[in-house]
């Protein structure tokens, strides 16, 4: 059993996948992505960037999608939306776009060999500019698998919710299984 801190960010493919949104994802990996939330949602704290970016990809990729349903990924948004300027709940760490590129951020160092998707960027750089480096959940993207190491070098530390499915993924799309 994972244990999930009381303070983290919320990657979007943990409510999506909560959801059942991403193909490939188990029944046991939804599951645990749902139980993350419900334990943010109880007694956690979460972090977003202070001008929405994340609450914004929350809203298209659970609201916004032909395959968007109602579930534990919804209920989620719905409390991030209840609980929006309720600092005891949510953190917004201010974190400020490079001029040539509004989705990158100077607050996220780049290590050599990580390649960051743009959409991936805000929440590396909430928890790298925040003091704590609070922990990011991460359900079913395995390019962060392969960046663990080198974003521990930056203080940024992730947690996956479904290490086995992950692992497995990361290997098939590198070419070692």
């Amino acid at each position: 059993m994972i244990s999930i801190p009381d303070k983290c960010v919320v990657d979007t493919n943990v409510a999506t996948t909560a959801n059942r949104m991403n193909d490939g994802a188990s029944e046991r990996c939804a599951t645990a992505s749902a139980k993350a939330l419900d334990h943010v949602m109880r007694c956690g704290h979460v972090y977003l960037d202070d001008k929405r970016r994340i609450l914004r990809e929350y809203q298209k990729n659970l609201l916004g999608k032909k395959n968007s349903q109602p579930g534990p990924g919804t209920v989620f948004l719905k409390w991030i939306l209840t609980n929006e300027w309720n600092s005891k709940r949510i953190t917004r760490v201010p974190i400020s776009e490079k001029r040539e590129d509004p989705e990158d951020f100077h607050e996220l160092a780049v290590p050599v060999s990580v390649q960051y998707d743009r959409s991936d960027k805000k929440f590396l750089a909430v928890a790298a500019a925040h003091p704590e480096h609070p922990v990011i959940l991460q359900s079913f993207d395995s390019k962060w698998w392969g960046w663990q190491k080198e974003l521990e070098k930056i203080g940024v530390s992730i947690l996956f919710l479904c290490p086995e499915e992950i692992s497995k993924k990361h290997s098939k799309k590198m070419g070692n299984a």
